[in-house]
């Protein structure tokens, strides 16, 4: 568990009883719209403990960013709760049935604010993969690209490594199922080319890199036609 729910955890645990200490210190009849106002704010803030938990665990920072207006709603929901069950807990003569009814439409209320964000927080996370699996070839390549550069043993071979890696770099990055005969040709290029670095064979580098390069403005074009 990650040390942020812990400490919210600590802070919940506090709050909580601080509340079941006031609730029952407070001199007033424990009878009708009290046990009402008690449970209300006592399932609020459960809901409250769940929301902060399913928001504090989460990994990446756009995860955590997505759950924002969840964990938010979470806080909206146990104020105002706070302030509706105090007022059943100190009028204890007020309606029972009259505080059961708002404490189930705010509850309700707030309840269906959270689940509803859930299936549009979890759609903005589906397309964010899919960006990054369409996305991964170009970004793989400028990797192994930059790293080739560095192996380069002489100047001029480094600089057509340069090259290589600028025109990579600059590519557009989505991909396309129209791509793939093109990729593949620009993936085994590449290896050629990797050899060749390695190789410090400068002839063979130079001419493996503009057959190369041309591939990948190629593929620039491409995928322009396919916006």
């Amino acid at each position: 568990m990650k040390k942020s729910f812990k400490i919210y955890a600590i802070t919940w645990t506090l709050a909580i009883i601080t509340f079941n200490i006031i609730s029952f210190i407070t001199p007033t009849d424990k009878i009708g719209s009290f046990w009402v106002g008690y449970t209300f704010i006592t399932s609020m803030f459960i809901i409250q403990l769940v929301c902060s938990y399913l928001f504090l665990k989460q990994d990446t920072k756009n995860k955590v960013f997505l759950h924002i207006p969840i964990i938010t709603i979470s806080y909206i929901a146990l104020f105002v709760s706070i302030i509706i069950g105090t007022v059943f807990l100190v009028v204890t003569k007020f309606p029972i049935w009259i505080a059961i009814i708002i404490s189930l439409l705010v509850t309700a209320f707030y309840l269906i604010a959270i689940i509803s964000m859930k299936p549009a927080i979890n759609a903005i996370e589906n397309t964010d993969k899919k960006v990054k699996t369409k996305t991964f070839f170009i970004k793989s390549l400028t990797i192994d690209a930059q790293t080739l550069t560095l192996k380069s043993k002489s100047n001029d071979i480094k600089q057509l490594s340069e090259k290589v890696y600028e025109a990579i770099r600059y590519s557009d990055p989505m991909n396309n199922e129209a791509l793939t005969s093109c990729e593949s040709a620009i993936t085994l290029k590449f290896k050629e080319f990797e050899k060749s670095v390695i190789d410090d064979n400068l002839e063979l580098a130079e001419n493996i890199s503009k057959k190369l390069i041309i591939l990948i403005n190629d593929r620039n074009q491409k995928c322009k036609l396919l916006k």
